[in-house]
Formats: structure tokens, C-alpha cells, sequence
């Protein structure tokens, strides 16, 4: 990284909201759902899938859970009226996961039977590691329970993923495979980027062989190259996996997979919540540095 990207990524937290705004919006589709849905309906013209996601984590009053909750509810109407290409992502924790978990697990299995009910599906996501069990242990319930229109996440930077794909994949799986984001200790994920590549690659193999659907999310072109061997490989249809990959995020790398003929998708984020999820999308990419100085000094 170079020094400039260094002072910019350590000043973000003094640097005028409106200034990563602007950076930022090629992350997200807006604030509103109305935003969400022209993204959508821009990308399904591409021949690109969704996933629909409302910003909001780790809610710290139960009462906040009843707005996340109608507002997820409400975007698989839209994606029903639009008839839109797209699935939606929940976060557990904007939906009382820390608070009280029974009363979270409740309200996300109203959300998979209302996506079952309109023949759509529900991507649990994974967060922090304090999470993890509580989410992997919400997944299995849903399985008990028949349901099969939902899925989860495993994340490659984490030491123990292996040993729960293994365990994951006996009640059958549709996950997301992707490197990971949060700042985890040593004790627990992989830290050196090599590391991590080959523990992704690893997992890939596991999921692929045990018969998992895979979203491969991934913008790492390494990883991307390896996964189209290891389908080659299988002889994988199209219809069995598919990538997955951030609005703004290699966009070029994006249109190459859809006109090689893979299937797609782009996680779409939108809502009020934004500057949180911005910020941490531009620490991840730190060569943004220099966009945030054009926005910074150049009118």
C-alpha cells in the first residue's frame, strides 16, 4: 500500500461524509429501494442476477428489528411486481441476533417462508466470528425444518472452515464461498494472503465434490482462473454454480465471466446505512485512495 493510501485510509474517519459519498456510490445502489430496483433491473438487462441486500448490522435495541424485518419483507414484493432477477441477503444481527436469537430466528424464518412462498431464496450472511456458530447453528435449524430455499456463508479466511463445510455439507448446502472481511485474530483466520487463497481453494474443492451449489465470490483473478479449471474439471453446467461478485467491484473481470457464459451475480446494497458499509469497502480497496483525493481537491 503505498504512503498516500495509508493517510487516506487511516483519515476516512475525519474525512467529510459528503467526500466518501461521492467515492462511495459506485458501491451502493442508493438509500431508497426504488435505487435498488433500477440497479437491478440495470444489471438483469446485462444478463446479471441480484442479490438485494438492506444496510444495517448489529442492531443494539430489539425494537430496531421490526423496521429491518418489514423492510427485508418488503423487498421480495418489489422483486415479485418488478419481476426482477434477484434473491436478498439478511444479516442476522440487524435482525436481533445478539439480543435475543430465538426471537431473530423467528423473524428470519417468516422472511424464508414468504421467498419459498414466491419461489425466491434467502442468503443468511456470515459476520464476525462471534457470530458464527449462532448463524451455522440458525442454517442447520432451517434445513431440520425442510426448508431449501436458503443458504449461508463460509468464509476462507477463517481456520475452522473446513471442519464445518464438512459438517455442513451432510444436511446438503447452498453457500457463498468468499475470502472474508472482519478484522479476525490470528488464533482464528489466516492472515497471509497465500494462506487464504489456498484454504479458498481448498474449500472449493470440498463443496464442489461433496455436490454443494457454489457462489463464488470472489474478485481475485487467481482465484476466478482456479475455479474455471476446477469446473472444467467436473464438467460443471452452468446451472450448478454461478459467481458472484460487489457492485463497483471489477467490472470489466464481471462482463468477461457473463459473455464466457457463466452465470453471475452482484451483491446489491442500498438503504440509510451506507457510510458504514462504504467506509469498510474502501479500506479493503485501498488504491480508492486516489479517488477520494480527486474528490478531496478537485472541483
Amino acid at each position: 500500500m503505498s504512503l498516500l493510501n495509508k493517510l487516506v485510509v487511516t483519515a476516512l474517519p475525519i474525512i467529510p461524509k459528503a467526500v466518501v459519498g461521492q467515492v462511495a456510490k459506485r458501491y451502493i445502489a442508493g438509500t431508497t429501494l426504488p435505487d435498488a430496483v433500477r440497479m437491478v433491473k440495470s444489471l438483469n438487462e446485462r444478463s446479471m442476477m441480484a442479490t438485494m441486500d438492506l444496510l444495517g448490522e448489529d442492531i443494539t435495541q430489539i425494537s430496531e428489528a421490526a423496521e429491518v424485518h418489514a423492510g427485508i419483507r418488503g423487498m421480495f414484493d418489489t422483486i415479485r411486481d418488478n419481476r426482477l432477477q434477484s434473491n436478498v441477503s439478511v444479516k442476522p444481527t440487524q435482525l436481533g441476533l445478539k439480543l435475543d436469537p430465538e426471537a431473530c430466528y423467528q423473524r428470519i424464518r417468516e422472511i424464508v417462508v414468504q421467498a419459498r412462498d414466491q419461489a425466491n431464496f434467502v442468503r443468511i450472511d456470515m459476520e464476525d466470528a462471534t457470530t458464527t456458530d449462532l448463524t451455522l447453528d440458525m442454517y442447520r435449524r432451517f434445513r431440520k425444518e425442510g426448508f431449501t430455499n436458503l443458504g449461508i456463508v463460509i468464509q476462507a479466511y477463517l481456520r475452522r472452515s473446513q471442519a464445518d463445510v464438512a459438517t455442513l455439507l451432510k444436511d446438503g448446502l447452498n453457500v457463498r464461498l468468499c475470502k472474508g472481511i472482519y478484522n479476525e485474530s490470528p488464533a482464528i483466520a489466516f492472515k497471509d494472503r497465500e494462506e487464504i487463497r489456498e484454504n479458498y481453494k481448498a474449500l472449493l474443492r470440498m463443496l464442489l465434490d461433496g455436490g454443494a451449489y457454489v457462489g463464488i465470490a470472489t474478485h481475485d483473478d487467481v482465484l476466478i482462473d482456479h475455479a474455471i479449471d476446477e469446473l472444467k474439471k467436473r464438467s460443471m453446467r452452468t446451472d450448478q454454480y454461478e459467481f458472484q461478485m460487489l457492485l463497483g467491484v471489477r467490472e470489466n473481470r464481471r462482463d468477461q465471466l457473463v459473455a464466457a457464459g457463466h452465470r453471475l451475480r452482484v451483491y446489491v446494497p442500498y438503504g440509510e446505512q451506507w457510510y458504514a458499509y462504504s467506509t469498510r469497502r474502501l479500506k479493503e480497496n485501498p488504491h480508492m485512495a486516489w479517488y477520494i483525493t480527486k474528490a478531496l481537491f478537485v472541483r
